[in-house]
């Protein structure tokens, strides 16, 4: 395959449904560069608290939600929003497009100052992620959807007076597929347990590496890693980002069974399967 070329991020029409994928990637890359240095600034140094479910939560991810939900706001005022911390259990039934939020993915990962912690941004239509917007600030590497099955990479550094995505510089991303002499496996930092072991364990695996948040989709994506197995508990919100932006990218998303990870699950209340996301399915 030829290398991705470097291009500026290009304006695309709304698509035949009227989904206008170029206005959602401009209006949130700006919103995710604002998100972005509201988080950094609290780096390092932000009070945890804990959640009901014992989870963690700092200011950054208030500061970080407020951002974006202003920010939907204002682009899709009619479409109904699902973000992590002002999530209060899953409504009885969601419409067909909803959007998925996680302010601050990977809070461990920024309360112990790594870099491996992510903003995302989903929209779900009939089950299934159809944009997607991941932002690693401490990385300045943001990965976005700009039509359907097209994903992009760019350099953005966190500013709070936001950022254009137009005028940024733009690599297409491409999954990688499988090599006959190993894989590489990401796991990850805080959820390795006995069955993502013995997931591995039937693989012919090359390497591995542990990462957190939905930095290992984007690895995937990136063409840098092969196959995440997640055996451990996660929820909607943790990887429709990741997984819109992997599948644009070539890659997949599946539970046990081989289905697509599907959402808007509120009989499971918004909680995921298990499930493996791997590269592309052949040469």
């Amino acid at each position: 395959m030829p290398a991705p070329t470097q291009t500026t991020a290009p304006v695309t029409d709304k698509e035949p449904d009227g989904f206008d994928f170029a206005g959602a990637a401009e209006v949130l890359t700006d919103a995710a560069a604002r998100a972005g240095a509201a988080i950094m600034q609290h780096y390092g140094t932000a009070d945890v608290e804990f959640k009901d479910d014992k989870s963690p939560v700092t200011c950054a991810d208030r500061e970080s939600e407020a951002i974006i939900l202003a920010a939907l706001a204002g682009f899709a005022p009619d479409v109904t929003v699902i973000s992590e911390e002002t999530f209060r259990g899953a409504p009885k039934s969601l419409p067909d497009r909803f959007f998925l939020v996680d302010p601050l993915d990977g809070t461990k990962e920024f309360i112990h100052k790594r870099s491996d912690f992510t903003v995302n941004i989903a929209l779900i239509e009939s089950g299934q992620p159809r944009f997607g917007l991941v932002y690693a600030p401490a990385r300045a590497l943001l990965a976005v959807t700009i039509a359907a099955s097209k994903a992009v990479e760019v350099k953005l550094s966190p500013n709070k007076a936001g950022a254009e995505l137009r005028g940024l510089s733009a690599k297409p991303l491409h999954a990688r597929a499988a090599n006959e002499t190993g894989l590489t496996a990401l796991v990850s930092h805080s959820h390795l347990d006995a069955d993502t072991e013995a997931f591995l364990a039937k693989l012919k695996i090359a390497g591995r590496s542990s990462a957190g948040s939905s930095i290992k989709f984007l690895a995937i994506a990136k063409g840098e890693a092969d196959v995440y197995p997640r055996f451990g508990p996660t929820m909607e919100w943790d990887t429709a980002a990741g997984q819109a932006v992997l599948e644009a990218a070539g890659g997949s998303v599946v539970d046990t069974d081989g289905r697509p990870l599907r959402y808007g699950k509120v009989e499971q209340g918004l909680r995921n399967p298990s499930f493996i996301a791997r590269g592309r399915a052949g040469p």
